[in-house]
């Protein structure tokens, strides 16, 4: 199996597993279209942690890597990356040219241009994962393949990747920022 279908299973486990614990918490309004529904939400909460992330690290920090190795990406690689990698798989998901195509914000190294070009990134697929309906993610659609073959695969699977993507990668941020004693977004103090 693999990454996509592992996501796949994994969000369709979750989804299968918490009806029963919200029909015990009571009455609800069930959610149209679920299963984009809990993608929609999962996106939008990993996304305003990458762009605070991407905020909070000082510049001074964007070239450091855990250690020496050269093949382990800088913080601001990082946050390049997923830039990167945002547009091109939410434009495949939208099925359109990547707006960000001839661009490489993984070789850019100032903070500003980065900061936004990971929110010009999440923001181009906030709309993506906006119009998602549980009907629109089972089609399937053609995808950027890495080998410049033609590909397609569910238009639900590339957005699920998308996210799990983001997760992995934010992970490694969290990391660096630990190193540096900053508290990720995810683990600040929420409201009194």
């Amino acid at each position: 199996m693999g990454r996509v279908g592992a996501f796949l299973l994994c969000g369709l486990c979750w989804f299968l597993a918490t009806p029963p614990a919200r029909a015990q918490a009571g009455p609800q309004n069930p959610r149209k279209d679920p299963i984009s529904s809990w993608l929609r939400d999962s996106y939008f909460l990993n996304q305003g942690y990458l762009s605070r992330a991407a905020q909070k690290m000082p510049e001074e920090y964007y070239g450091m890597r855990p250690g020496a190795q050269t093949e382990v990406r800088t913080f601001g690689q990082i946050i390049g990356h997923l830039a990167n990698y945002n547009f091109m798989e939410c434009s495949d998901a939208k099925g359109e040219k990547n707006p960000n195509q001839g661009n490489d914000f993984e070789k850019v190294t100032e903070k500003a241009a980065l900061v936004k070009g990971l929110n010009d990134a999440l923001a181009y697929c906030s709309g993506v994962y906006a119009a998602l309906t549980d009907a629109s993610a089972s089609e399937m659609i053609p995808v950027t393949s890495q080998d410049g073959k033609p590909a397609r695969a569910l238009r639900g699977g590339r957005l699920i990747f998308n996210y799990g993507h983001n997760n992995e990668h934010y992970g490694n941020l969290v990391t660096y920022m630990r190193m540096k004693g900053i508290v990720p977004p995810s683990s600040e103090p929420s409201g009194p």
